[in-house]
C-alpha cells in the first residue's frame, strides 16, 4: 500500500512554517482527506470557492490507485503541480459532492399536520405549510456503496436516514460514541455542542418508548463522558476549585475543510504560534460559533481572527448545555431504576451549577459570562449565549429570569426591531453583528417565557413576533430561508466569515415552525416590527392584558 510518509508530512507544515517538535497528531488518518501533500496542493491551488467542496468529494477509484497517481503526478512536476494539472486530476479521480445520497422522506410525513391549523394568520400559516414541505428536501439517506467502500468517502456511513441543514452541509451531525462536529472523517476529531442528552429527553417524552431509553441510555452517558475526560478544566477562584467544560481540539495542521484559510492565516503570525493558532481554530469550530469576537477578547488584536483563543475560555452555554444534561440523566436513570447513576448526575449537577453561579454568574448585571482562564475574569461583551441557562433551566433562583429581562434591556438589545444580533461588535465574521441566527433567538425568547411575569412573556413574545417577521419577509422576497439573517437596514440574507450565506435551513425552518406551533394565534405576518423600548414594553404589556 502507498503511504505518504509521516517524515513527509512533517515537511509539508514545515512548509507552512510549524516547528516539528510542536507537531500534534492529524485529525483523521486518511492522506486524502486530512493530511499529506495531495490535500495540501489541491487545497492551496484554490481550485474552489469553498475549500469544503473538494474534502466532501467521493475518490472514483481506491485510496491506493488515488495516492500513487498523485505521486507521479507530484514527481514529474517536481512536487509543484501547475492548477490546470491539478483540476484534470481531481476530475478524473474525484466524484461530484453528493453523488452518494439519495432523497429520503420519513415514513410519517404528514402533509398537513394539526399544528398548522392553530396559526390564525393566513398568510403565515400558508408560509408555514411550504417550510414544512422543506424538510422533504433536506431528507437523504445513503448509497450503499459508502458500506461497501468506505475508505473511498469521508461522509461516515450510516445505515439510517438523516435530515441535512442544507446548502454546503449535507452531512448528519449525530453519532459515533461522542458527535463529532460533522459525520465525515475529517470532523471526527471535534465534537459540538453537546445536546444528544436533550434530544433523548425530547424522543422519549413525545414517544414514552422507555425501552429505547434503556437500550441507548449507555450511548447517551458516553458523550457526556467524552467532555468529562477531554475537556475539563479546572479553576481556583477564593479559595476553592471548581470543574468546568471548555471547547478543546488538540490536533495539528489546518483544518481540511478551510485548508487553504487556516494556512493563509498561520503566514500572519510568527512559526512557533502556528500549531497553536490552528488549535484554536478548530475549538472555535466545535463550539458552533465559527468564529466570534467572543472568541478573539482579550488577544492582541480583538478584530483579527488571528487572535483566536477559544480554548482560553469557559463557555456559558456549553456549561449551561452540560448542566442540563446532567440533570436530564439523573432523571433517566431514576425511571430505570438506577438510583446510584441517578444520584452521580445529580451531584455532578449540583456541582456545576455552584461553579456557574461562582465563576459566570455576575449579580450586579443579571446574567452569566464566559470566563477568561489566562485573565482570572468574566468577559463582560453581550452575547445571546449570556443567557443560555434560562433555556436549559440551570438556575436555583427564579428572579434571574426577570434579572435577564434588564440585562437585555440595559444592553439596548430590545432595541434591534429584526432580531437579537450576535454580538455588539462588527469584525466581519459571522458570528457577530449584524448578523442574527435562529439558535440564539430561542435561548433568549423561551428563555423569557419561563417568567411568572406577564410582561417578561410578552417581551418574549414580542422577540417572536420580530423574528417572525423577519423570517417571513425574506421569504416573501427570495423564496428560500436561510441559516443566519443580516439584521441592519430591515433585514436580509447574512453575511460574513468564511463562506456565503447558505440556504435550507434547518435550525432556522425549525425554530420558525416551533414559533408558529407556540404563538400561532398570536403571531402575524404584518410589516411593522416592535423596538422594544420600556414605553414600548408597557404598551404592549397594556394590550395584552385587554386582550386577555
Amino acid at each position: 500500500m502507498l503511504k505518504v510518509s509521516w517524515e513527509l508530512h512533517l515537511l509539508l507544515l514545515l512548509g507552512l512554517g510549524l516547528r516539528s517538535q510542536e507537531a500534534l497528531p492529524p485529525p483523521c488518518e486518511s492522506q486524502i482527506y486530512c493530511h499529506g501533500e495531495l490535500l495540501h496542493q489541491i487545497q492551496m491551488a484554490k481550485l474552489y470557492q469553498d475549500d469544503k467542496q473538494f474534502v466532501d468529494m467521493s475518490i472514483a477509484t481506491s485510496p491506493d490507485e488515488v495516492l500513487q497517481s498523485f505521486s507521479e503526478l507530484a514527481v514529474a512536476y517536481n512536487h509543484s503541480i501547475p492548477r490546470g494539472q491539478l483540476q484534470e486530476f481531481v476530475q478524473r479521480h474525484f466524484q461530484p459532492v453528493g453523488q452518494e445520497l439519495e432523497p429520503w422522506v420519513p415514513e410519517d410525513w404528514k402533509d398537513s399536520p394539526q399544528f398548522l391549523q392553530k396559526i390564525s394568520d393566513a398568510k403565515l400559516r400558508a408560509w408555514a405549510e411550504q417550510l414544512h414541505q422543506i424538510w422533504k428536501r433536506l431528507g437523504k439517506k445513503m448509497k450503499p456503496e459508502i458500506l461497501s467502500y468506505p475508505e473511498r468517502f469521508s461522509l461516515i456511513y450510516s445505515e439510517h436516514p438523516f435530515i441535512v441543514p442544507g446548502g454546503r452541509f449535507v452531512e448528519f451531525y449525530y453519532c459515533y460514541g461522542h458527535i463529532p462536529n460533522g459525520g465525515r472523517v475529517y470532523y471526527l476529531q471535534r465534537s459540538q455542542p453537546p445536546l444528544l442528552t436533550l434530544m433523548m429527553d425530547l424522543y422519549v417524552t413525545h414517544t414514552k418508548d422507555v425501552s429505547f431509553l434503556q437500550e441507548n441510555i449507555g450511548t447517551v452517558a458516553s458523550e457526556l463522558d467524552f467532555w468529562t475526560v477531554n475537556r475539563t478544566i479546572t479553576v481556583n477562584s477564593g479559595g476553592r476549585s471548581y470543574n468546568l467544560n471548555r471547547y478543546y481540539v488538540p490536533y495539528g495542521g489546518p483544518r481540511p475543510e478551510s485548508y487553504s484559510k487556516d494556512a493563509d492565516l498561520a503566514n500572519t503570525v510568527p512559526e512557533g504560534d502556528r500549531e497553536a493558532l490552528w488549535t484554536e481554530l478548530k475549538a472555535g469550530a466545535e463550539s458552533g460559533w465559527d468564529f466570534s469576537s467572543r472568541w478573539l477578547v482579550g488577544g492582541p488584536n480583538p478584530d483579527s481572527l488571528s487572535s483566536i483563543r477559544t480554548s482560553k475560555m469557559v463557555p456559558v452555554d456549553l456549561n449551561a448545555f452540560l448542566c442540563q444534561a446532567e440533570g436530564l440523566m439523573s432523571n433517566f436513570y431514576s425511571r430505570l431504576g438506577n438510583d446510584t447513576e441517578a444520584t452521580k448526575y445529580r451531584n455532578l449537577r449540583s456541582q456545576r451549577l455552584a461553579a456557574m453561579e461562582a465563576l459566570l454568574w455576575d449579580e450586579q448585571k443579571g446574567a452569566w459570562f464566559d470566563y477568561d482562564l489566562e485573565k482570572g475574569k468574566k468577559n463582560l461583551e453581550f452575547y445571546p449565549s449570556n443567557l443560555t441557562p434560562l433555556w436549559t433551566g440551570c438556575f436555583s433562583d427564579p428572579s434571574v429570569i426577570d434579572k435577564a429581562l434588564k440585562y437585555l434591556e440595559d444592553n439596548q438589545i430590545l432595541t434591534y426591531q429584526y432580531g437579537i444580533p450576535t454580538s455588539l461588535r462588527n469584525t466581519g465574521q459571522q458570528w457577530d453583528l449584524p448578523n442574527a441566527w435562529a439558535p440564539l433567538q430561542d435561548l433568549v425568547i423561551r428563555g423569557l417565557a419561563k417568567s411568572d411575569s406577564p410582561r417578561t412573556r410578552e417581551v418574549a413574545f414580542q422577540l417572536a413576533q420580530n423574528w417572525i417577521r423577519t423570517n417571513f419577509k425574506v421569504y416573501s422576497q427570495t423564496s428560500a430561508m436561510y441559516e443566519k439573517y443580516d439584521i441592519s437596514n430591515g433585514g436580509h440574507p447574512g453575511g460574513g466569515g468564511e463562506y456565503e450565506v447558505q440556504e435550507g435551513f434547518g435550525w432556522t425552518n425549525g425554530l420558525a415552525l416551533v414559533l408558529l406551533d407556540h404563538y400561532g394565534d398570536q403571531l402575524t405576518s404584518g410589516t411593522q416590527l416592535a423596538s422594544l423600548g420600556p414605553h414600548c414594553l408597557v404598551a404592549a404589556l397594556l394590550i395584552s392584558l385587554l386582550l386577555q
